[in-house]
C-alpha cells in the first residue's frame, strides 16, 4: 500500500527537516521542465509530490493522516487475513473431495476387476463416471496389475512346490529341531489393499 511518506522518499518517522529536503529533491526530479518527451507522467508525479509534502509538511494534518492510515492498514490486514482464511478453507475442501472422488473410482475399479472386467473396461468405466482420463488411465493401470497379481498368487498358491519339499533327511533334521515356524509374507495385492486409502492421486 503506497503512502504519502513513499512519495517523498521518506520514512514515516522522518523530521520535518528530512521532508523538506526530500520535497527538494523530488520536485527538481519530477518538474516537467526536467523531463522532456513524458511531460504527463512527470506532472502527474509533480502533482502528488506537492500534495504529500502539503500534508507532511503540517503538523496537524501528518497527525490525522497517520491516524486514518493505520486504521486503514488494520482494516486491510484483517480482510487479507480473512480472505486468505477463506482460501485455506477452500483448498481443504478442494483436496478433501478430490480424495474422496479418488477413492470411489479406486473401488469403482475394483468391483468391475472383480468381476472380471478387463483394463480397458475399468478404464472405459471410470471415464463414464466422470473421472479425469489420465487419473482413469492411472487408477485402471494400477486396479489391472494389482487384480493380476492377485490370480497370479491365487495360482501359485494351488499349484504344489515340488521344488521346495524337503529331503527325508531335512525332514528328519526338522524334527529332530523342533517344529519350524514359517513366515507369510503378503501379496503385492494385499498391500495394495493395505495401502489404498493411504494413497493420493
Amino acid at each position: 500500500m503506497t503512502t504519502i511518506y513513499a512519495t517523498l522518499g521518506v520514512q514515516p518517522d522522518a523530521t520535518l527537516d528530512e521532508i523538506k529536503r526530500a520535497y527538494r529533491r523530488a520536485t527538481m526530479k519530477w518538474h516537467p521542465d526536467r523531463n522532456l518527451g513524458r511531460e504527463a507522467e512527470a506532472y502527474a508525479a509533480f502533482q502528488e509530490i506537492r500534495e504529500a509534502y502539503a500534508i507532511l509538511s503540517d503538523a496537524e494534518q501528518r497527525r490525522v493522516y497517520d491516524e486514518v492510515f493505520a486504521q486503514e492498514m488494520q482494516r486491510w490486514q484483517a480482510e487479507r487475513d480473512a480472505q486468505e482464511a477463506q482460501e485455506r478453507e477452500a483448498q481443504r475442501e478442494r483436496e478433501r473431495l478430490a480424495q474422496e472422488h479418488y477413492e470411489k473410482m479406486v473401488a469403482t475399479a475394483m468391483r468391475f476387476a472383480d468381476d472380471g472386467h478387463n483394463r480397458d473396461v475399468l478404464f472405459g468405466v471410470l471415464l463414464g463416471r466422470d473421472c479425469e482420463a489420465e487419473l482413469a488411465a492411472r487408477i485402471a493401470d494400477s486396479v489391472w496389475a494389482m487384480q493380476e497379481a492377485r490370480r497370479a498368487s491365487v495360482v501359485a498358491a494351488e499349484v504344489p512346490d515340488t521344488e521346495a519339499a524337503p529331503t527325508s533327511d531335512e525332514a528328519m533334521g526338522s524334527q529332530a529341531d523342533g517344529p519350524t515356524t514359517h513366515l507369510r509374507h503378503p501379496s503385492s495385492f494385499e498391500l495394495f489393499w493395505q495401502g489404498l486409502f493411504g494413497l493420493r492421486p
